[in-house]
């Protein structure tokens, strides 16, 4: 149970990298997700960890209502993620792994939250290395578990729209463009 802390806390720490390497002119640069430039993939993730407190400590969706709607990064993103993240870590306790979290599609223990904040954490910390030019290599363990998270719920993930299909990857592909790949990326 504490490999899913640990794993959590090295995803923030591979997307905080990804978000200190954004330069100045780099914040409406396309990224890999349909849609959203660099600016909207860093909201997506700050207003993640700005959930992240209430739900870990019982709040339900409702309870948290619209708080974290509207201008989250204001006009310093790389500041509003750090300080978004310092919290979200602080919240991520032994404590909480075996706490009922309420989310919007369904209640699950602290531990699976925390392991789909990774999934998420390490594919955008890919997207954004993608979208700024950035280095794309991830940390080989932090690939390998989240790998190992949603392979059996990469069907469930595609079909709910998390991401897109599945795109094939090469028989000996490493485990990094396997995981890409899984989640809809083409390495």
């Amino acid at each position: 149970m504490a490999k899913a802390l640990e794993m959590y806390r090295r995803s923030v720490e591979e997307f905080g990298q990804r978000v200190m390497a954004i330069g100045v002119g780099d914040w409406a640069l396309p990224t890999p997700c349909t849609d959203w430039a660099v600016r909207d993939l860093v909201r997506h993730l700050v207003y993640e960890e700005l959930w992240t407190p209430p739900l870990l400590a019982g709040a339900t969706i409702a309870e948290v209502g619209d708080r974290f709607e509207g201008d989250i990064l204001g006009d310093d993103p790389q500041v509003a993620w750090k300080e978004a993240a310092a919290h979200a870590l602080a919240a991520a306790a032994p404590s909480v792994l075996g706490r009922t979290v309420h989310l919007s599609f369904g209640d699950f223990p602290g531990q699976e939250y925390l392991g789909q904040l990774t999934a998420d954490h390490t594919i955008h910390a890919w997207d954004l290395a993608r979208g700024i030019n950035a280095d794309e290599r991830l940390d080989p363990d932090l690939v390998q578990f989240v790998y190992d998270f949603m392979a059996p719920q990469a069907d469930q993930w595609a079909a709910a729209g998390v991401f897109a299909p599945a795109v094939d990857a090469p028989a000996d592909a490493d485990i990094q463009s396997k995981l890409l790949a899984m989640s809809g990326r083409t390495p």
